[in-house]
């Protein structure tokens, strides 16, 4: 049935963004998260990446988390000669998050789950629809 179809797409692009919003808030909980010795690393922000898995048994093209990844871009340097974790030029490395970006991502993914979501009620409001038609 086409509203079926409907309901999984919608409902894996739902899964899809909220599995981007919860690695956005992470990077957004660690924006500030430095090593605790000159010979550690910082957080380093993660990346999600997204694919079409074709299901076989439905015929249907859902989105699926292809991979959860690592931002190589370099850490921030900042200037804390005081800090336990300054290396010998007094440099701090902070985390490669930059908060507006992720606050982008979050409201695009946001906005994608919405859209989403009012597939699924759309459809259910047709299906209903049609069930009332039916009953006559």
């Amino acid at each position: 049935m086409e509203l079926t179809n409907s309901l999984i797409i919608a409902s894996s692009g739902m899964r899809a963004q909220s599995e981007r919003m919860r690695v956005v808030a992470e990077n957004i909980a660690n924006a500030n998260s430095v090593a605790l010795n000159p010979d550690g690393t910082p957080y380093r922000r993660k990346t999600i990446t997204f694919t079409n898995e074709l299901d076989r048994e439905l015929g249907l093209s859902l989105v699926k988390t292809e991979r959860i990844g690592r931002d190589q871009s370099p850490f921030q340097l900042r200037f804390e000669p005081g800090h336990p974790a300054a290396n010998d030029d007094g440099y701090v490395e902070y985390p490669n998050v930059n908060s507006l970006i992720e606050m982008m991502d979050m409201r695009e993914a946001q906005r994608s789950y919405q859209a989403n979501l009012k597939v699924l009620e759309t459809t259910r409001s047709l299906a209903g629809r049609t069930l009332d038609l039916l009953r006559g």
